[in-house]
């Protein structure tokens, strides 16, 4: 939930090479999941916490590219569950 005067959450932080940084909850917002799906895949290992930089508050964040990664990752394994489970 975006406070007074926050930006938007959906939106993260561009770097000067053009990447594109999210916080865990401007992850959620941007892929609309909920946090706590963001967190799954960390402990899952779809997103990589030694990889994850921090922002000035000591949050991890995430690249664009990595949360990408890390949603293909989990739809993969959802697949697969279901195709064992039928």
């Amino acid at each position: 939930m975006a406070l007074p005067g926050d930006r938007d959450q959906a939106h993260g932080r561009e770097d000067a090479d053009g990447n594109i940084w999210f916080t865990v909850a401007q992850a959620a917002a941007f892929t609309g999941r909920d946090r706590q799906t963001i967190y799954s895949w960390e402990r899952r290992g779809h997103l990589d916490r030694t990889q994850a930089r921090e922002d000035e508050h000591g949050r991890r964040i995430y690249s664009q590219q990595q949360i990408a990664a890390a949603e293909r990752k989990a739809r993969r394994n959802a697949a697969a569950t279901q195709r064992v489970a039928a």
